[in-house]
């Protein structure tokens, strides 16, 4: 049963995701839909992964760009075009428009990470740093779009762009038919939407939810005002979904089709990051991760089976060991503790030894003697340790108590 593309009043048809599909053929990856036991278990039903992460440039975001730039006019290719992106878009837009040889501009905030302005450049687009944040660099890649005559490249508030990405839905619904829900990140919105559009045209009973982070939820208030809303200052690791506004063309979909919007934490995105990378050896930036972390923090609450979908791996390396050390940390198997010991020689080769007992790794140490809060005898000590999970962090905390120190935190 599906609805008639013909009929509907959505900007963005099931006719148009399916030209999508038949336009990027050879140049989009099918990418893979692998299974996870571990999931499975948790939340009580199948769970698969659909790994955009292994997505040509590392991201769906070329789906929807190069829909976009190949149904320009030939006069709109020849003024070229420009982006404005911390990643993913980015590299995106600059791929696309080189395999359809359309010269490239793409703004980048001076902080975005050395690896995706080296991939940015290496796909051929010319890239110019400037603002301190999206919302800065955004504005200087549309006064350059309006000076220059190149054609701005939205990451998420077109129709092209939202046929693209629904190209995702429509693979999802050829590799796992049986799927009853499908779990989806949501920055702007437009891959929630370009999903939303294919797989409610053909499974009107597919349930579609859609995920972000708590601390860039611009979605829950927008669709109880009925209208997007911007929300001040959004904070989050997840930057490929740390979006202030949903996109008008989006939100429009969204509210129609997505059955729920919910957020998660920072705590659950390192956790589910890290799940990625241990139990499915998969690299996943937290964005991409952000429907895992939805399935952790409810796991008894879908309808399996499930298709969670990885959008993206660009995960920049030290952000990526910052948050697995905060994963690490949500899920109590990292532990810092901070304790007062009397000064003497000895004293903290007999500490490290009270930890060895307990079988904790001790990662790293800092032993302070000079602080004016210390008295004359005292030492502070400072010990970032590698446990075993939560259980194992109360017997370390024990063990230590019971040979007499003052755990202070």
């Amino acid at each position: 049963m599906s609805y008639s593309t013909a009929d509907s009043l959505l900007p963005v048809t099931l006719d148009d995701v399916r030209g999508a599909q038949k336009m990027l053929s050879g140049v989009a990856r099918v990418t893979a839909l692998e299974g996870s036991r571990h999931l499975s278990q948790m939340v009580g039903a199948p769970v698969h992964l659909k790994c955009e992460n292994l997505q040509r440039t590392g991201s769906f975001k070329l789906r929807g760009a190069y829909v976009r730039i190949a149904g320009l006019l030939p006069e709109e290719r020849a003024a070229g075009v420009v982006a404005a992106s911390a990643g993913n878009h980015a590299q995106g837009v600059a791929l696309a428009s080189a395999l359809l040889g359309v010269r490239s501009t793409v703004f980048m905030p001076k902080g975005a990470p050395l690896p995706k302005v080296s991939a940015t450049r290496d796909y051929g687009a010319e890239v110019r740093l400037h603002g301190q944040v999206v919302d800065e660099t955004l504005a200087a890649a549309q006064e350059y779009a309006a000076e220059t005559g190149a054609v701005f490249i939205h990451p998420f508030d077109h129709p092209d762009i939202i046929a693209g990405q629904g190209t995702v839905g429509l693979e999802i619904l050829e590799q796992c038919p049986e799927a009853r829900t499908i779990v989806v990140g949501i920055g702007g919105g437009g891959l929630a939407a370009g999903i939303a559009v294919s797989v409610k045209a053909l499974r009107p009973d597919m349930k579609i939810i859609g995920v972000q982070a708590a601390g860039a939820a611009a979605y829950p208030p927008s669709l109880a005002a009925g209208r997007p809303v911007s929300v001040g200052n959004p904070a989050t690791m997840a930057d490929g979904i740390k979006v202030g506004r949903p996109g008008d063309v989006p939100f429009g979909i969204v509210g129609e089709l997505v059955d729920e919007v919910r957020t998660v934490s920072e705590d659950e995105l390192s956790a589910a990051l890290l799940l990625c990378l241990e139990r499915a050896k998969l690299v996943v930036e937290p964005a991409g991760a952000s429907p895992v972390a939805a399935l952790l923090s409810r796991p008894g609450s879908f309808e399996g089976p499930v298709v969670a979908v990885l959008s993206g791996g660009n995960v920049d390396p030290v952000l990526m060991q910052r948050v697995l050390r905060h994963g690490m940390a949500a899920q109590g198997r990292y532990l810092a503790v901070r304790l007062r010991l009397t000064d003497r020689p000895g004293a903290l080769a007999t500490l490290l030894g009270v930890l060895s007992v307990v079988d904790a790794n001790v990662l790293d140490v800092s032993h302070v003697r000079t602080d004016p809060r210390l008295g004359l005898t005292e030492a502070e000590v400072e010990l970032h340790l590698e446990t075993k999970g939560p259980v194992h962090c109360a017997e370390v905390g024990q063990a230590l108590r019971e040979a007499g120190y003052t755990v202070m935190g």
